[in-house]
Formats: structure tokens, sequence, C-alpha cells
């Protein structure tokens, strides 16, 4: 039996968990402070929503269903944590001239290339640029946050050599050592 699976996800205050039983499987909602996010799970985990959490429950024991257990619990409890807390992610620009400014729902680029690259914000989220070279995201939920950031440093990530271009807050870049040049002889 999956270990992470078979630990009951506690549901926190304000927020209410419905699943509702479908053809293909089980709709999980989950509605809370920051938002609402909802779920369609296949058919080999089954929900009991109890007062103060809620358990996940194999149908079958099938390996497929062993595996899908402790992935299933784990996206009902990131749903859980979404709305009432909220995920965040964190980018530093690192090179000169490099900027990023918001435009109305498009966040706006200058990273480099011969034009000013624009991402549009996905509706859940909120993005915020506190300064030139720092980009804030944030939203109810972790895939969303996580794949929006991700697609924005990948449009410059950072280089080995000067370490410029795009990375999560923290982030470590290995740097390489320039081409050095001996005597010839």
């Amino acid at each position: 039996m999956s270990r992470i699976g078979k630990k009951p996800v506690p549901i926190a205050g304000g927020v209410k968990v419905t699943p509702s039983r479908q053809d293909a499987g089980t709709r999980v909602s989950v509605e809370g402070a920051k938002g609402k996010l909802s779920f369609d799970f296949r058919p080999e985990v089954a929900f009991e929503v109890r007062e103060q959490d809620v358990l996940v429950q194999r149908v079958s024991d099938t390996p497929f269903a062993a595996a899908y257990h402790g992935t299933a619990r784990a996206l009902l409890a990131n749903m859980i944590r979404g709305v009432s807390e909220g995920f965040q992610k964190s980018l530093e620009i690192v090179g000169v001239g490099y900027s990023a400014k918001l435009q109305g729902k498009s966040l706006v680029l200058q990273i480099g290339f011969s034009h000013p690259v624009e991402f549009d914000i996905p509706e859940g989220l909120v993005v915020e640029t506190p300064a030139p070279t720092k980009v804030l995201i944030r939203g109810a939920s972790k895939q969303q946050v996580g794949e929006f950031a991700a697609r924005i440093r990948r449009s410059r990530p950072p280089e080995p050599y000067k370490g410029k271009g795009i990375r999560y807050e923290g982030e470590q870049v290995v740097r390489k050592a320039g081409k050095t040049f001996g005597s010839g002889e």
C-alpha cells in the first residue's frame, strides 16, 4: 500500500471539498479563500470526505492503481493548500539592460533580443514586478504557477559563462571558466 496515499489529507479552515462521481472517475471540487479548483481523477481511486480530513482509497489492487494512489493524494493535498494558502514562484532577471514590466494583462520582458518578449498572463494567476529584475507569480494551482514560471524561464535560461538570463530565486547557476590562451610553443 502507498505510504503517502494512506495518509489522510487535512482540510484547512474555510475549505470545502466536494467529490462527485462521473462516468470516467471522480471530479473533486475544492473551494477556499484563494479560489476554486477542480480535477477529474481516474476511477482507480475513491474519496471519503470526513469532518477534519479526506481519505483517498484505492478501488482495486492493480499495480497502476497502487502507483496512482499516492499521486491522487498528493494532487488533492496541493489543491487544498492552493485554495487556502496559494502558491508562489519568484524569478530573477540577470543581465545588463534586462527588465520586466506589466502592460495590462501581459508581462513584457526585455531580455537581450531585438524585440520585447510578451507573455499573456493566464486566468487565475497574479503576476507582479516589484523591481524591474524580479517577477512574482502567485496562484491557487501549483501546476499553473509552475508551468507559467517555467515558460518565462525557458525564454532566456541562464547561460553558464556570465550567468545572464532568467532564473528562479535562489537557483545556483554552474559557471564555466572562459577560454584561456597559452604561449603557443
